[in-house]
């Protein structure tokens, strides 16, 4: 469908999607729009207090909104897995897990458990809450992890496995582009996972904003703020628009397992949601499962399937 929108969302009703992130920007949008639907979401973040506020602005949005607020830390191990329990003991299924929240370029830092920020936050952070809540979603038909990834996979990105946490030497873009190459390794070989589990009826999707206006620059540099202001009057596209891949992935019913989402239009920075393919890098199995392995040892979760 060449233009593809949030109009073409099918009726959510009785569904659960858990969104990290949704207090702003992308994922905001993403729970704007599946509430509007009919979806019981939940907005999986940091700050509880932004978080009720975000509700607040969704209800306003959409009167049939059916919110909830769940703190969620995903720098922390410990608040990942207190996350998860409560959705555990609150939810009988889930639905969507929209695994969306990130940050970028930050200066250098390490979370609560000593992983460096970016690749911490972005893809350890997700991996666990993934593999802690997939078994509330095998069993439900039409059920799908989405995680966003980014263009930046493709920028000075590999994973050095001898250097994860940025020890040697710390590049931020290094760092971002080897957190957003790692959410694409971690969806491709989850869905290999999945469609060798004879059980599972959830399916691993990714998905990208393009260049959307959200606040993802508030880390970097003082030229790369002047720089994304300045671009945002020629290429950024309103953070509604940047929500449409993640949304496509998450409730198309023709997606199937393993594709990957992004805007169709100028290098995949704007336009309306269409199938789009990512690096050869991404695509790398045997890095896949390493980083998997890697990924369970550092966290301490193990998945059912």
């Amino acid at each position: 469908m060449h233009r593809w929108t949030a109009r073409h969302l099918p009726d959510q009703t009785g569904r659960v999607a858990v969104i990290t992130g949704a207090n702003s920007g992308i994922g905001f949008e993403t729970a704007v729009a599946l509430a509007g639907k009919g979806a019981r979401v939940v907005l999986a973040v940091r700050d509880p207090d932004k978080g009720a506020r975000a509700a607040a602005h969704i209800r306003e949005r959409t009167s049939r909104a059916d919110i909830d607020v769940l703190p969620l830390d995903l720098t922390s191990m410990r608040s990942v897995h207190s996350a998860a329990s409560e959705l555990k003991a609150t939810y009988l299924k889930i639905d969507l897990l929209i695994n969306n929240a990130g940050v970028m370029l930050t200066p250098k830092s390490v979370t609560e458990d000593g992983f460096e920020l970016q690749f911490g936050t972005n893809h350890l952070g997700h991996f666990a809450l993934t593999g802690l809540l997939l078994e509330q979603m095998l069993p439900v038909l039409d059920s799908r992890v989405v995680t966003v990834s980014s263009l930046g996979h493709r920028v000075k990105s590999d994973i050095d496995f001898d250097d994860l946490n940025s020890v040697r030497s710390y590049d931020p873009m290094v760092a971002y582009g080897r957190s957003k190459l790692a959410n694409l390794l971690f969806t491709y070989e989850l869905e290999r996972r999945l469609a060798a589990c004879s059980s599972a009826s959830t399916i691993a999707v990714a998905a990208h904003p393009g260049s959307a206006r959200t606040g993802l620059f508030r880390h970097s540099p003082r030229w790369i703020k002047f720089a994304a202001q300045i671009a945002e009057y020629v290429v950024f596209q309103p953070a509604a628009m940047g929500a449409l891949p993640t949304l496509r992935a998450a409730c198309d019913a023709g997606v199937t397992g393993g594709e990957y989402f992004g805007p169709r239009g100028l290098g995949q920075q704007r336009g309306y949601p269409t199938m789009v393919t990512s690096s050869a890098r991404s695509h790398d199995a045997a890095l896949a499962r390493r980083l998997w392995e890697v990924s369970e040892k550092l966290t301490g979760v193990t998945f059912p399937c």
